[in-house]
Parts: C-alpha cells; sequence; structure tokens
C-alpha cells in the first residue's frame, strides 16, 4: 500500500530511504499488524517529508516467496532528506509499532542505482552515491497474472541461491500483495560480492532471460543502496553484528 497523494514520477534530488523491519510475537500482536496494512496509511500519508511509502507483509525463506510469514512486516519509506527521515520514524505511527514488535531494526540507506519503476514511479531517483560500504540490493516485480506459474516455478531455486550465499548478511522477501507483487532485499558487504551472486549464479541468470524473453513483469525495479545507518535489533542481535562481515576461517 502506498501514499495516495500524486506525486511527480520520478526525482532530481537524492533521497533518504529507510526500511524498516518488525517481527511480532502473540497472535494478537500479529494481527494487530496485519490491520495496520490498511488502517496506518493515513497516518503515514500525514507525515511530512515522505515522498513514497509501502506497506509489507513477508515471505517464508529467502528472497521471492508464496509461503506468508505472519511474524514479519516491513515498512518502506522514501523521504525528501534525512532530517524528514530522522522526523518521520520518531513520530507516533512508528512508535506504536514498535511497542506491540518483539523485534525492530531500521536501515537508512542512500541510492545508488535504480532502474524501473514501482506503482507508475521511480520512487528512489536516479541514485549518484558513491558505492562503498556495506550494500543493499533490492529487486521487485509485479508479476502478470498469466504468468505466476513459470515466475514460481523458478523462484524456488533462486531463493536457495541467495539463501547459501555466504556473503548474504541479510536477505529477507517482502510485498504488497501476495504471489502477484514481490520484493527481495539483501545486504551484502561490497559490491563485488553483490555482482558475482548475480553474475555466476546459474538459476539466478536463467531466471532473468527467461523474464526477459517471455514479458512476464508488469512492472520491475531493480536499486541498489549504501547502507548510511542500522539500529535496532534483528535476529535476536544488534542489527549493526548482524551486517557486519563474516570473520575469516
Amino acid at each position: 500500500m502506498t501514499d495516495p497523494r500524486p506525486r511527480h514520477r520520478g526525482r532530481t534530488t537524492i533521497p533518504t530511504v529507510t526500511l524498516t523491519l518488525h517481527r511480532f510475537g502473540p497472535v494478537r500482536d500479529r494481527l494487530w499488524a496485519l490491520a495496520q496494512m490498511g488502517l496506518a496509511r493515513r497516518p503515514l500519508a500525514r507525515l511530512p517529508g515522505l515522498d513514497f511509502w509501502k506497506l509489507m507483509g513477508s515471505g517464508t525463506g529467502e528472497g521471492f516467496t508464496p509461503v506468508p510469514n505472519t511474524a514479519v512486516w516491513a515498512i518502506l519509506c522514501v523521504w525528501d532528506d534525512a532530517a524528514a527521515a530522522e522526523a518521520g520514524l520518531g513520530s507516533d505511527v512508528f512508535a506504536r509499532w514498535a511497542a506491540r514488535a518483539a523485534e525492530v531494526c531500521t536501515l537508512r540507506m542512500d541510492p545508488i542505482s535504480a532502474r524501473g519503476v514501482w506503482s507508475g514511479r521511480a520512487p528512489f531517483g536516479p541514485g549518484r552515491v558513491a558505492p562503498v560500504g556495506p550494500l543493499a540490493a533490492l529487486t521487485r516485480a509485479s508479476v502478470r497474472p498469466r504468468n505466476l506459474m513459470r515466475f514460481w516455478r523458478r523462484v524456488p531455486d533462486i531463493s536457495a541461491r541467495i539463501g547459501d550465499d555466504p556473503a548474504v548478511r541479510l536477505k529477507i522477501g517482502v510485498g504488497e500483495v501476495p504471489l502477484l507483487h514481490q520484493v527481495t532485499f539483501s545486504v551484502w558487504p561490497d559490491a563485488d560480492s553483490m555482482t558475482r551472486f548475480a553474475r555466476t549464479s546459474g538459476p539466478h541468470a536463467a531466471a532473468i532471460k527467461a523474464v526477459r524473453d517471455g514479458d512476464w513483469f508488469a512492472e520491475e525495479l531493480y536499486a541498489r543502496f549504501a547502507i548510511s545507518d542500522a539500529t535496532g535489533q534483528w535476529q535476536g542481535r544488534p542489527i549493526g553484528d548482524v551486517l557486519a562481515p563474516s570473520a575469516p576461517a
């Protein structure tokens, strides 16, 4: 779900992008989060400097997945600048989510590059930040209904490869609409490891070719980000520890 206010289709400035992940425990809190997919829209729409946002559920496994995970929910935001992000993340709407969650973490990011559209827009702009330090990759696809079966036959192999890659520091599949609208988000220690996976993973390369040849997606977007800050806890550890490079064996 996204901001209903009319906005320009593209950007000429570099925004601040945030991804906030929440993990909920008891069923009552998971049901609360599900209800927020509708109820949180109006409070988010009123936040100053929030140009684009998505409320998303998650899937089990790694990357794209058709099986929902009712414990994990995400809020992706594109803010006009860092000051707007700081103020917005301190607002009541984010405080309410954090109060209900068993775990919460937020990644602040600067776009490096972006190609494609999301809900008819280019929300991250062209991106001009130099690729240094930990990097995040976001892939979003809106699958054409006629291609659902072919798409989901390909995805398990790709997801398994992402999960098995030792370089990946964090990986999660989220989305606005189950089966049809999917986002995979992953964090890598550097650009080389990210590019190496994309070029050498057999299922990944084969799927990209199939997508191009078969016109599977109504929309697609590929973006890379430099992670400027990470706060909170995830997987039982401070998120900074989760994202830290693995020690040499």
